[in-house]
């Protein structure tokens, strides 16, 4: 197999841009250093695009390896034959080589195997040729004749593993050799994964009917293996998993009987005809159905498992990206009942100015001492923004919170922020190490109000899979859901980038190159020797070499430091072209540190005519200019300008309040399969199912709505007993 071609063929790109990509994957470069600093020489692949085709990459070169580790295998065996290892070469899947090998590989004891050991395998070959042609009784006879010379006879002196004790006993030994011999045949296994692929019937049924569960909807449920939604596949597991639910797959028997025969049997009259018959029953049902159903419930699983984990990285990607709040200086409310509603007052810069508890809710219900509270902290700290978390109790103080604003004639905005993963952040080592002196409920406080002052800074503190941005998360497999969320994160931290000399070690460390030990020796070096004043003083950090420091320095960023191109995202590889363009086009470094060269195009168009002539001239590939004179133009943009803003509310709705028809402005707050979540100001999050996202059809939720934007919507019905609302967003302007 020629891996780049066939990369080629399946990305859709150039053969070169898979053979430079694949060069610069194995010399150790990072994907966000790639995708931001090597598009020249990939020609401007994507870093999701770069992740997919490292990763088949990988799953390719593993394929190769298993082919010669297989024909390595079988030839030692001296069964290798030139189709066999053409057929082996020539596999485009694992499932294919394993297959091929099936027969060769080396089994436990079996019936086929003793039947081998007692000589069984001449006879079993007889019954295969079909030669003698009878029936009825007449086929009987025939088959015992052609058994018993198989016999072993009485006075013979032999091992009673290795004797034949009865004519029976031989019919079934051959018997048993021909149907191992059938279940190892890779094109009838072939054959009946994808006949019970496309034909079969998932049936579920209740372990026990009378109970009452969230899986009654699958208590007698059947549908199609080939058309099974994914979410249904990681339901029906969890369900089995928590033995609520009895899981089969039914597959048509009797076409498969008919397929495995027309390939078994040639001769329909021979005196052999029924028992071959019966064996291949025999075969299919003890050998190859049951795994063929574990092949496929594991198929259904992975294929469930990889969409599960595309939309929890996207709906993460969209909560790391959620533009930072700047300039609030906030109150931060951690809702509760019984041990009260946890509060931190934060800075703009996110720092712990005040903290305490207030008891708005049940059981104290203290409205007027809340609003005290409140009040005084306003004035204080002179307070702009209000953040409620959106957990226990979130509704009933946000209530307090709105009807708390109206009275009074404050400047004050106030938002709901999710707040999945900030108890597990607050009872961390690392809350711990950061704030040793507070107690984790407050550490749970602060996080959410630094959640909207920089989410990103902050989410990237816990494990991506506690954010709770997807479905079935914790049903999936760990490792692969830790590895795809932890790519995502580290995308986003790279292209946004992170201020050296305030970035924790939490953030650092997702930075291209970077390790948690480095990103540790980065903070412990600035608290030692002061702020960072350029980019070149990381090599001085314990750890930090030439290598790392090329994967790195590109996304570090160091404001009003000795050269303002260290605030930006040019490459300090860069900076000697740069600083030739600079000068050619009269542009000074303090332009730069002022915000840009917002006039860089008009200078361009007179000094070099365009930017294409231009980096002729300078000798730079056009790509890497154009991303250079951008960030001259606009230093250290960060990307989260483009997200849809954060909603910040003035009212408070009850389930009560709302009525059929009624629109709303919402935030879509998860995205799953089957639709999505929106925040429209109620206690639970209402339902967009995929039918009511868009007037046009679309396959997936995440083809029309992300986490975090802002959508219009109309109430479709309202459940006030389970507290459930549908929603449409169709014929509204979204």
């Amino acid at each position: 197999m020629n891996i780049t071609e066939k990369l080629a063929k399946e990305f859709k790109i150039k053969v070169s841009q898979v053979e430079n990509t694949v060069a610069l994957i194995d010399e150790g470069n990072t994907i966000p250093f790639i995708a931001r600093y090597r598009k020249e020489v990939t020609g401007g692949l994507t870093d999701v695009t770069l992740r997919d085709l490292e990763e088949r990459l990988t799953y390719l070169r593993n394929l190769e390896t298993r082919k010669e580790e297989v024909i390595r295998l079988i030839d030692e065996q001296g069964k290798l034959t030139e189709e066999l290892k053409a057929e082996i070469e020539k596999a485009e899947v694992l499932q294919r080589v394993e297959d091929l090998y099936k027969p060769f590989k080396q089994k436990k004891a079996t019936r086929a195997g003793k039947a081998k050991e007692k000589g069984l395998q001449p006879l079993a070959d007889i019954f295969l040729a079909q030669k003698e042609v009878a029936s009825g009784d007449e086929a009987k006879a025939v088959i015992a004749k052609l058994a018993e010379p198989f016999v072993t006879p009485a006075d013979a002196d032999i091992e009673d593993t290795k004797r034949v004790s009865s004519i029976d006993d031989a019919v079934q030994g051959a018997c048993d050799i021909i149907a191992e011999m059938i279940s190892d045949d890779p094109e009838i296994t072939a054959m009946i994964r994808e006949m019970t692929t496309e034909a079969g019937i998932i049936t579920t049924e209740a372990v026990d009917p009378e109970e009452k569960t969230v899986y009654e909807m699958y208590y007698e449920h059947a549908e199609g293996v080939s058309k099974i939604p994914n979410h249904r596949v990681l339901a029906i597991n969890r369900g089995e998993k928590e033995k609520k639910l009895k899981v089969k797959v039914n597959a048509p028997v009797e076409d498969i009987h008919a397929k495995i025969a027309k390939a078994i049997i040639t001769n329909k009259k021979a005196a052999v005809y029924e028992l071959l018959t019966d064996t291949i029953a025999d075969s299919y049902k003890r050998l190859t159905a049951p795994s063929i159903e574990r092949e496929i419930r594991n198929t259904l699983t992975e294929r469930a498992e990889v969409e599960a984990v595309k939309v929890f990285s996207k709906n993460t990607e969209k909560l790391l990206m959620v533009p930072p709040v700047k300039g609030a200086r906030i109150i931060s409310i951690d809702p509760g009942y019984r041990t009260g509603c946890k509060v931190a007052v934060l800075n703009e810069g996110g720092k712990l100015l005040a903290y305490t508890t207030i008891y708005p809710t049940e059981p104290k219900n203290d409205i007027k001492g809340t609003e005290a509270v409140l009040e005084k902290l306003i004035e204080k700290f002179r307070i702009n923004t209000i953040v409620i978390g959106n957990g226990t109790a979130s509704r009933e103080t946000e209530e307090v919170v709105a009807n708390f604003l109206r009275k009074h004639d404050y400047n004050v905005a106030y938002t709901i922020v999710n707040e999945a993963g900030a108890s597990v952040y607050s009872a961390s080592k690392l809350a711990s190490e950061e704030y040793p002196d507070l107690d984790v409920t407050t550490r749970g406080a602060m996080s959410l109000g630094r959640r909207l002052q920089d989410p990103l800074a902050e989410l990237v503190k816990i494990s991506p899979k506690h954010i709770g941005v997807g479905q079935y998360q914790h049903d999936i497999n760990q490792s692969y859901l830790e590895n795809a969320l932890t790519n995502v994160v580290e995308d986003c931290v790279n292209r946004v980038g992170v201020d050296l000399n305030t970035a924790s070690p939490s953030l650092l460390s997702y930075i291209a190159g970077v390790n948690m030990t480095i990103a540790k020796n980065i903070v412990a070096y600035r608290e030692e020797n002061g702020s960072f004043t350029e980019r070149k003083q990381l090599l001085k950090v314990s750890k930090l070499g030439e290598k790392t420091y090329n994967q790195c320095a590109g996304f570090m960023r160091i404001s009003g430091g000795k050269n303002p191109l260290d605030a930006t995202a040019v490459h300090p590889e860069s900076y000697e072209v740069a600083e030739i363009m600079l000068e050619k086009l009269g542009i000074s470094k303090d332009e730069i540190a002022s915000g840009g060269a917002k006039d860089i195009e008009e200078r361009i168009k007179l000094v070099y005519k365009d930017e294409k002539n231009m980096a002729e001239k300078l000798g730079i590939g056009a790509v890497t200019l154009h991303d250079i004179v951008e960030e001259i133009k606009k230093p250290a943009r960060d990307p989260r300008e483009d997200a849809p803003p954060v909603i910040f509310r003035n009212d408070v709705k009850k389930l009560e309040d709302l009525k059929i028809d009624m629109e709303l402005t919402g935030t879509v707050r998860n995205v799953v399969d089957f639709g999505a979540f929106v925040d429209i100001g109620v206690k639970n999050d209402g339902l967009v199912h995929i039918s009511q996202i868009s007037d046009k059809y679309i396959k997936h939720p995440l083809d029309a709505v992300s986490v975090g934007d802002t959508v219009k919507v109309k109430i479709l019905s309202v459940d006030y007993e389970k507290g459930k609302v549908a929603l449409t967003m169709k014929g509204l302007k979204n």
